[in-house]
């Protein structure tokens, strides 16, 4: 088991044990094989020329890397090429591992928790995101390392969501506050102010799955952020949205009308399984870069259903898989 989380003030956590670690990297590979294997295929040949980069730069567009993304790592790609005068095709491989590796560095940080009192975590996505999955594998995570957990199940509008939080909640044997056709802010209030007066380490609110462009249910959100302030000032300390990582460019389109609702603090990206491209890290990479308040870290990524397939986000090790 690896440790996601730490404490404001506490030492950084120890790194996990070897086998365990490789483990996860083999998922993750398998999980971009469809990625890696399109711009693998561009290093093949034997020599380093304009059809090389020409065929590079379809392959990251085919990663849904976009257009911004794709030109600055090609750039980038050739200044790394001319400083090390490279003249194998892997070793210009490797040169764009590292290349991607920079950018995608500034998306790593884990999620920290609130060195004393209750850490708020407010969680949001579109429908089918794999939001309420997500929320399940942290609680785990959380109460096996000994946090006391309470859920809050503000998704009151999908019967289903409250019946699936309820499960990881018993799974889980951690507390949930529901209530059935209430008002999600209603709900949110009192699992705030439950958690606080039962001691719990962290709160975290499931909340109904939308779509950005659904402007009054995204105005709702805003109210459940602002009632969590009622209820515990400086709350929610963090706005996690979870992302599908098979929605591609779209991805992006999400995370930026998220943030500008809400001031997102983080990021979940789920599903990189087999079918998504990986590359629109990139593009969120190079958007966090130009946003004032600074990137939008990737707390962790998923490639599969079960427990073991969520993991920390490294830049490193997400770039060496992603070409493979």
């Amino acid at each position: 088991m690896f440790s996601f989380f730490r404490k404001k003030s506490a030492e950084p956590a120890p790194p996990p044990a070897p086998t365990e670690r490789r483990s996860w990297l083999g998922r993750l590979s398998a999980g971009l094989s469809r990625t890696g294997s399109s711009i693998a295929q561009v290093f093949t040949g034997t020599h380093i020329d304009d059809a090389l980069y020409e065929e590079l730069e379809a392959a990251l567009l085919m990663a849904d890397a976009g257009v911004k993304a794709t030109e600055y790592l090609l750039a980038d790609l050739k200044r790394r090429v001319k400083d090390t005068r490279a003249t194998e095709p892997e070793a210009v491989k490797q040169l764009l591992a590292e290349a991607l590796a920079d950018v995608l560095a500034p998306l790593q940080r884990p999620l920290e928790l609130q060195a004393t009192g209750c850490t708020v975590l407010m969680v949001v996505g579109v429908n089918g995101a794999g939001k309420t999955t997500t929320i399940g594998k942290l609680t785990r995570h959380l109460a096996e390392g000994g946090q006391k957990v309470l859920l809050a199940a503000a998704d009151t509008f999908r019967a289903a969501a409250r019946e699936q939080l309820a499960v990881w909640a018993g799974r889980n044997r951690v507390e949930i506050v529901s209530q059935e056709g209430a008002d999600p802010a209603a709900v949110v209030f009192d699992a705030v102010s439950a958690g606080r007066a039962r001691g719990c380490d962290v709160v975290i609110a499931d909340t109904a799955g939308r779509l950005p462009t659904q402007l009054h249910l995204m105005e709702e959100l805003k109210k459940i952020k602002r009632t969590i302030a009622k209820a515990q000032p400086g709350a929610p300390h963090e706005v996690l949205l979870v992302v599908d990582g098979n929605t591609g460019q779209n991805a992006l389109t999400q995370v930026k009308a998220f943030d500008d609702a809400l001031g997102l603090t983080g990021l979940v990206i789920t599903k990189l399984d087999g079918t998504a491209k990986g590359g629109v890290l990139a593009a969120i990479a190079l958007w966090a870069r130009e946003r004032a308040a600074g990137a939008v870290p990737v707390h962790f990524i998923g490639v599969g259903e079960t427990l073991e397939d969520l993991e920390t986000f490294d830049a490193r090790e997400f770039a060496q898989a992603l070409l493979t």
